[in-house]
């Protein structure tokens, strides 16, 4: 028998996705006796629950046209690791071989499960496994081709917004994380390791899970002919900065031996020089504030050196190893985002610098 898949989709606000959601799992070409579709609902803040959407919309289809439905209504909104959790949990609970996450505003191509499975069936070292994101309505275009992740700790898509006529690549390509929007996991690496740090409440929560599994021994892959397509929006929300900024140092405090933190520690000194001056002229200069102010607090520092602790207890391979796949530029995602002295200045001197550093690297 196929193995069970539960397809966790993390709902907020879901009303002007759900019928694209719905309309690509009615397609679904495996076994629909082994999925099961477990909607995680978190209140959005301006349009609130969208519980009784769900049930008058998707709940009659549920074992009909769909898989079978649950639905998981939360009270709060647990943010990206935590609602997720919620449905990574119950489907820990009821004997499911894999756990897929579902972004609220992708949709899933009829035949994107069976490759992506027989890849894991196949290989037991790949812990998480990515679908190709395209872009929709631009489906010629590639959303996500696997997450690539600088070595001071910025997370971003691989070839963003490239033709993917153009671009070639394998069945199946490591890489060096995996985006959330469409990613696979095993249910026994999240028994043995843990789901999502909640800690992380949103981004960067894909990139220390694949991480962790990394250090314990398990790579990440693209599965290109797992395909999904993806609504993507560029947001520029001030918010978001915060939490994209204080992630970024915990994953590196989490994850870099002491050696390497030392020789990186003049590069984000410039890195966060350049930072404070691009929070003023953004206006998020409060923001950047707020992350100063949080690791300037000592149980925070607590808090994620028993992370650290944790994950150097399980690793098994080097840094050298660890940051194999680590980029040494910054190529933002929209040009509206691009600085002259970023790409013209900015890159090259991170360039050289890591791959000076990856020369004497041997720890």
């Amino acid at each position: 028998m196929q193995p069970k898949v539960a397809i966790i989709y993390l709902s907020f606000h879901c009303e002007p996705y759900m019928d694209d959601v719905v309309s690509g799992l009615e397609k679904l070409t495996y076994p629909k006796d082994r999925v099961e579709f477990v909607i995680v609902d978190n209140p959005h803040p301006q349009y609130g629950s969208s519980v009784r959407y769900i049930e008058e919309a998707v709940m009659p289809k549920s074992g009909v046209t769909l898989p079978k439905v649950t639905l998981l209504a939360q009270q709060e909104n647990l943010g990206f690791a935590g609602g997720n959790n919620v449905g990574i949990k119950y489907a820990l609970e009821n004997g499911f071989d894999y756990v897929v996450l579902h972004n609220n505003d992708a949709f899933v191509a009829s035949n994107f499960l069976e490759p992506i499975v027989d890849v894991m069936e196949k290989d037991k070292k790949i812990g998480a496994a990515q679908s190709l994101l395209l872009l929709h309505p631009e489906t010629d275009l590639i959303n996500s081709a696997g997450n690539s992740m600088h070595y001071l700790g910025f997370g971003f898509c691989s070839d963003y917004r490239l033709k993917v006529s153009e671009v070639s690549l394998p069945p199946v390509k490591e890489i060096a994380y995996g985006s959330g929007a469409a990613l696979m996991m095993r249910a026994d690496l999240l028994k043995q390791f843990g789901g999502l740090d909640e800690d992380f409440f949103l981004y960067h929560e894909d990139l220390e899970y694949c991480y962790r599994l990394k250090v314990a021994g398990y790579k990440t892959v693209l599965v290109r002919d797992s395909v999904v397509y993806h609504k993507y929006q560029f947001s520029r929300s001030i918010t978001k900065y915060f939490w994209m900024e204080r992630n970024r140092y915990g994953v590196l405090l989490e994850f870099y031996k002491w050696p390497t933190l030392l020789l990186i520690l003049p590069m984000l000194i410039i890195m966060e020089l350049a930072l404070i001056i691009f929070a003023f002229k953004g206006g998020w200069i409060g923001e950047r504030k707020k992350v100063y102010k949080y690791w300037l607090q000592k149980a925070n520092w607590q808090k994620w050196l028993a992370k650290r602790k944790h994950i150097q207890k399980i690793r098994v391979i080097s840094d050298r190893e660890l940051t194999h796949e680590s980029v040494s530029a910054i190529l933002f995602q929209e040009k509206e985002m691009a600085n002259p002295l970023l790409l013209y200045v900015g890159n090259p001197l991170m360039e050289v610098y890591w791959w000076v550093l990856r020369l004497i690297m041997y720890w």
